[in-house]
């Protein structure tokens, strides 16, 4: 009797054994797996050209000189020339990037210059000598409206708008006998460049504007003045010349 108790008690926990054995598969599989953590995305800052800025420039200037001219008295009048100037000054502006990255930018801009054009050198009426009375061109300004496609860090643009220069009258205009012009003069540019971002804050460019300048008053003929053997008169209307420059921009905000 005792024996077959023991038999009992064997057998029985001979089942549980191989019920917890059993059972241990689907346990395992009900428990949640522990897996990594996906790696953290940091996103990457995409650049924008929005922002306001200032900054300096400096190049060249080319021309400047009126081409020949009639005078009802005299006959043809040719002008001298100026020689190549330098130009440099500084700049403001605002740009706004419709989409950072790649995308139309739209932008305002203002700038002073100063230049060495100075005056034109004596011209010629026949074979006598011809000096200009006109005022000189010491320096010059310009407001800008700019649109241009940025490819990234690097923007494509053109440029126009208004244009302001002024200087002085020389001293030989004393010999002069008609009405001087003002020494402001207005009229317009147009242009492009290209610009590069160098880092988030400062970037790089080389810009070429074509400046047209208009006479502001003025008026009378050649005089001829018999102590000085020459001539005195006023040059052609417009003062146009071509400028190329590179420059340096910093942008003092991102939105």
């Amino acid at each position: 009797m005792i024996r077959s108790t023991e038999a009992l008690g064997l057998a029985g926990a001979l089942a549980l054994t191989a019920a917890l054995t059993a059972a241990s598969p689907a346990s395992a599989a009900d428990l949640p797996r522990r897996v990594a953590p996906p790696p953290a995305f940091t996103p990457v800052p995409v650049f924008t050209w929005t922002g306001f800025y200032a900054g300096v420039n400096a190049g060249a200037g080319f021309g400047g000189g009126g081409g020949a001219f009639t005078d009802a008295t005299y006959g043809t009048v040719t002008p001298g020339s100026r020689d190549a100037a330098f130009v440099g000054g500084g700049q403001i502006g605002y740009n706004y990037q419709f989409t950072p990255g790649a995308g139309f930018v739209l932008g305002v801009e203002a700038d002073i210059q100063g230049t060495t054009f100075g005056r034109a050198r004596s011209g010629l009426v026949g074979s006598t000598t011809f000096y200009d009375v006109g005022p000189s061109l010491d320096w010059f300004g310009t407001v800008r409206g700019r649109i241009g496609y940025a490819f990234d860090r690097f923007l494509v643009y053109g440029t126009g708008g208004f244009a302001y220069g002024g200087g002085s009258n020389p001293a030989n205009a004393s010999y002069y006998t008609g009405t001087l012009p003002d020494t402001f003069r207005t009229g317009w540019t147009a242009g492009g460049g290209v610009e590069y971002a160098i880092t988030e804050r400062l970037s790089a460019r080389i810009e070429a504007l074509y400046v047209s300048l208009d006479r502001n008053g003025g008026s009378g003929g050649l005089v001829y003045d018999t102590a000085t053997n020459a001539y005195y008169g006023l040059g052609k209307p417009k003062a146009d010349f071509g400028v190329v420059r590179a420059g340096l921009n910093y942008r003092f905000s991102t939105d």
